[in-house]
């Protein structure tokens, strides 16, 4: 069987069924390689959410993996240095690999990785980056060369939509090196059927004292500047419709201003952060599912609230929006520099209310297509084709 030796910085939500999912189908053998180290096990402050964060689904299980040393004075995902692995190469040797496949190359490590590692064992890649949000011209045309030389080194990137595939491209990858492997989350759980997650939806809905009939718009995630939930509050409340609710769960820096635009609005209502096990729950309590992020290289809530059998409004700077999107029969695309266009998108969807369960079967439809299930396929065929 063919080793896979998968390389990230530290385990995530969305990752691990993946992983769990590729070991458990037997045609590729894998291990994961954190290179944050274990004390990537502890909790970790969130700036993001303004505190610290323990996630309550199990994130190593049903898979090989290794925590390897990080030596790093300063060890995090949030910058170059942090990650400082001088025993990373030894072990991946040692396990005898076939291939690597590496998630982002911005720390030393990662990059020291793919420069040992070309020409001797196929190197794959996984990122997400697109160019929805480029610098100016200089360091536009500085990171174009710099990002060439990296991406000479990977044989193959694993693309995860339209955007990410016009990145590679622009950045030297061929057709040939390019294979969709979609971005996705773990459908199943979002999708369960099971009745008790409407039952407990409701119960919520009936404790914030929202109408089972009325429609609510719901954000779920981090409240800082980027997420620009100030935008979608803003049009909410141009919206000035009493029957129907917005509904912001999450925590963050910008809560204390959403906080105060919200003040004595009756069909606002907040929800601190919810972990991942109550999320399939949080998606249900809304109607429609809104990000209005001013950039996101993808967005996957939007994938879980499609799997959650719900409409989605999303800005057009977000990476899932031209691939997941089909305005008028899942949602909508709103144009993230036009304030009125937020509004005219959430009038649409309050004129169209009674579509809105379609909408959301339509949503889940497509979704089913974005799985981990498929990005395991290609990745089983590419390996055994090259590895």
């Amino acid at each position: 069987m063919k080793r896979l030796a998968i390389v990230t910085t530290h385990p995530i939500q969305y990752n691990a069924p993946l992983y769990a999912l590729l070991a458990g189908r037997g045609k590729v053998q894998i291990k994961v390689f954190y290179t944050w180290g274990e004390s990537v096990l502890k909790k970790k402050y969130d700036p993001g959410f303004g505190k610290n964060i323990e996630w309550d689904i199990p994130l190593l299980n049903g898979y090989d993996y290794s925590f390897v040393k990080n030596i790093a004075v300063n060890p995090g995902s949030h910058h170059f240095r942090g990650i400082d692995n001088p025993f990373l190469i030894n072990e991946i040797e040692q396990w005898k690999a076939n291939a690597v496949l590496v998630y982002g190359w911005n720390f030393k490590s990662h990059l020291q990785l793919l420069r040992y590692f070309h020409n001797k064992i196929p190197v794959f890649f996984r990122g997400d980056s697109t160019l929805l949000n480029e610098p100016a011209l200089l360091k536009k045309i500085l990171r174009s060369i710099f990002l060439k030389w990296v991406y000479s080194k990977v044989n193959f990137a694993l693309f995860v939509g339209s955007h990410n595939k016009n990145y590679y491209e622009a950045f030297g990858l061929k057709q040939a090196q390019l294979i969709f492997a979609p971005h996705a989350i773990d459908n199943d759980r979002f999708m369960n059927p099971d009745k008790i997650l409407n039952e407990q939806a409701s119960l919520k809905r009936k404790e914030l004292g929202i109408d089972p009939d009325a429609v609510i718009f719901l954000f779920a995630g981090k409240l800082d500047s980027n997420k620009n939930v100030q935008l979608l509050l803003r049009a909410f409340i141009d919206f000035n419709n009493t029957e129907t609710h917005l509904l912001i769960a999450g925590n963050g820096v910008a809560e204390p201003a959403l906080r105060t635009m919200a003040s004595g609005k009756k069909n606002i209502h907040f929800l601190p952060f919810q972990n991942q096990a109550y999320m399939p729950i949080l998606y249900r309590i809304g109607n429609i599912t809104v990000l209005p992020s001013i950039t996101e290289t993808w967005g996957l809530s939007i994938n879980e609230a499609m799997a959650c059998g719900r409409p989605v409004l999303i800005s057009s700077t977000c990476g899932a929006a031209i691939d997941l999107v089909r305005d008028g029969e899942n949602g909508y695309v709103f144009n993230s520099n036009d304030p009125s266009s937020l509004l005219e998108k959430m009038q649409k969807m309050l004129d169209q209310k009674d579509d809105l369960d379609n909408w959301g079967r339509n949503g889940q439809q497509i979704i089913t297509e974005w799985s981990h299930t498929a990005t395991c396929e290609i990745m089983e065929l590419t390996i055994k084709k090259n590895a």
